[in-house]
């Protein structure tokens, strides 16, 4: 779980660099599809980062543009690190989407939560309980499975190499108590370890900041530490998510992110804030409040 190397962000620079000299050749994909006896579709899907592509495609597919050897050979050495599998393969049954894949070689994640901690920062009886709420259509096998995965994602945090991470964290996240009062009392001792860590930056953003510009849902801002891996924004929803790349979209979210954080709590007031909470829950005064 140490190699930060990731199969999916390999396809994508495959995808992204093939687009590039196919037009640079001037050719279009209905042409290569015909050359290669395949559908245009299929050399879309490759272009996007979607499929990959086998060594011998790359191949064919740099002839017609009249890619050098030399070049050709470095691509080709690309699309077989592409059609590696990630750790996260065996659990493929139950992901959708390539986020976990892109997280795996991101730089950083800089995230908003409205609803919920986010996996890499998740207690595995609280991931349970989420999962078991916002999924009652599967089976406790396929909990079991994404629980997994999500606390395999974790090390992250911790190997070598660490991502650095920055959330925002939503005051409704921290005052629903998902799993139970016991759950929800370690979940919260867990964030306040986790702001502990030198490449882990934790904020609240509380109900008294009234409306604000991150009220349109959660997303998360992904970079990557080669120039030629994009970032990408990923904007979860109830079927998987949706990934951004283009560029003024990228720059909508870094402006909202910002105005996010800047009108949260300060990383060390958060924390203290998190850890009062731990001790005082806002469900417990509530339901006194309410009854």
């Amino acid at each position: 779980m140490t190699e930060r190397r990731s199969p999916t962000i390999r396809r994508r620079r495959l995808g992204a660099e093939l687009r590039r000299r196919r037009e640079a050749a001037g050719v279009t994909i209905e042409t290569v599809a015909e050359r290669l006896e395949c559908s245009a579709s299929k050399i879309s899907r490759i272009e996007t980062g979607h499929t990959s592509a086998t060594p011998r495609d790359v191949r064919d597919m740099l002839g017609i543009y009249g890619v050098s050897l030399d070049e050709s050979d470095e691509l080709v050495q690309i699309a077989r690190e592409a059609r590696q599998k990630g750790w996260w393969h065996p659990y493929s049954t139950v992901l959708t989407g390539a986020y976990v894949g892109l997280e795996q070689a991101a730089n950083s994640v800089r995230a908003y939560e409205q609803q919920v901690v986010p996996g890499l920062l998740q207690t595995e009886e609280y991931a349970k309980a989420m999962i078991r709420a916002a999924r009652p259509d599967i089976t406790a096998d396929e909990v079991e499975r994404r629980v997994r995965v999500r606390l395999n994602r974790q090390s992250l945090l911790t190997q070598d190499d660490p991502i650095d991470l920055w959330v925002v964290l939503d005051e409704a996240v921290l005052s629903r108590p998902v799993g139970g009062d016991a759950v929800m009392r370690a979940q919260l001792s867990r964030l306040v370890e986790a702001a502990e860590l030198p490449n882990v930056t934790l904020q609240v953003l509380p109900f008294e900041a009234g409306a604000h510009a991150g009220m349109d849902g959660t997303f998360a801002i992904l970079d990557f530490p080669e120039a030629g891996d994009p970032d990408v924004v990923y904007a979860e929803n109830a079927t998987g998510g949706l990934f951004l790349e283009k560029s003024e979209e990228l720059r909508k979210y870094v402006f909202i992110f910002d105005h996010i954080r800047a009108a949260a709590l300060r990383p060390e007031e958060s924390a203290a804030v998190i850890a009062k909470l731990a001790k005082e829950p806002l469900w417990k005064s509530r339901s006194r409040g309410w009854t």
